[in-house]
């Protein structure tokens, strides 16, 4: 049996340290950081991240135009959660012995990546560190930054029960559970299911943007969205709820996509650690009024109703 503890990765610990952060800045903890400019009627909303280790399938399979996609993925999918336009875009680009070809099929991922999330990429950094990583290998880290209008921020803070929760498909893990992933394949296996697992993170931000704008504009008719990424539904739903609100989530609503039940097979992973650890094929999650939850629902291709908003302690059910 393999969990994504059992792979090296604790999802309690890294709530424990933003719990622990919290003490001191209390506003942090959302998808993005907002940073409300004096003078404007405008935030500023940030994000930072990575991709993670699913650069080590990048590395095992020689394949580098992607994981520049993730990258931008992981950063912009998180600010349009508060309802932010991306503005810009840098990048981090580490590595030991700097290879130009290779890091020049990332940066075209990366530019790729701003091309379709309508993002500026304005700059980054190059660092060049012999003996601190193997040879052939790298890391990424992303810096986005976005602007919402005062008064129209998605924070959550407006769901309540009776709500619908609206599922998006996913084109893959994304970039998220791919130490379990690892844990579970042999390298053949890994190079057998490249083209489901090295399949770039999906960019959500045109078309959530059109959603707000059309279901938003008179009333908040999307009161929450989440990015399903590390911690999955448990954690990235959980986070965005009112104290007194409960999901339930009906996980035969969707069809999980069939990389995702042989990772659960092949690895006998229990049921919760992989709705904790892989998106299960949703990438995104909106949260809706009920009776606007059939119109958004058609507005997204593939789109499923996958539960809903009960009144209760704040938790995320999965049945």
């Amino acid at each position: 049996m393999v969990t994504y503890k059992k792979a090296g990765v604790n999802i309690e610990a890294g709530n424990e340290l933003v719990k622990r952060i919290r003490k001191k800045l209390p506003k942090i903890g959302g998808f993005g950081g907002l940073f409300p400019l004096a003078g404007t009627k405008y935030n500023l909303v940030s994000s930072t991240d990575g991709v993670g280790t699913k650069l080590k399938l990048a590395f095992l399979l020689n394949k580098h135009d992607t994981v520049g996609i993730d990258l931008v993925a992981m950063n912009v999918n998180d600010l349009i959660c508060c309802g932010a336009k991306p503005l810009f875009f840098l990048d981090y680009f580490a590595c030991g012995k700097l290879d130009v070809k290779r890091a020049e099929e990332v940066i075209k991922g990366i530019s790729k990546g701003c091309d379709v999330s309508g993002s500026q990429l304005i700059g980054g950094e190059t660092a060049e560190m012999p003996g601190f990583y193997k040879d052939g290998e790298y890391d990424l880290a992303g810096f986005s930054v976005g602007v919402v209008e005062k008064g129209k921020e998605i924070t959550g803070n407006k769901i309540k029960a009776g709500d619908v929760l609206i599922g998006l498909p996913s084109s893959g893990p994304h970039s998220n559970g791919y130490s379990l992933i690892r844990k579970v394949f042999s390298a053949a296996e890994l190079k057998k299911y490249s083209k489901q697992l090295l399949a770039p993170t999906k960019i959500y931000v045109k078309e959530i943007l059109a959603a707000i704008s059309k279901f938003n504009s008179n009333k908040q008719n999307i009161s929450g969205i989440a990015h399903i990424t590390g911690g999955s539904f448990y954690d990235k739903i959980g986070r965005i709820l009112p104290s007194n609100c409960r999901v339930i989530i009906e996980k035969k609503s969707w069809k999980v996509p069939e990389i995702f039940n042989i990772i659960k097979e092949k690895g006998r992973v229990p049921e919760k650690d992989i709705y904790r650890t892989l998106n299960m094929g949703i990438g995104m999650v909106l949260i809706v009024r009920p009776e606007a939850a059939l119109a958004v629902k058609k507005f997204f291709k593939g789109a499923k109703a996958i539960g809903y908003v009960a009144k209760g302690e704040r938790g995320v059910e999965i049945i």
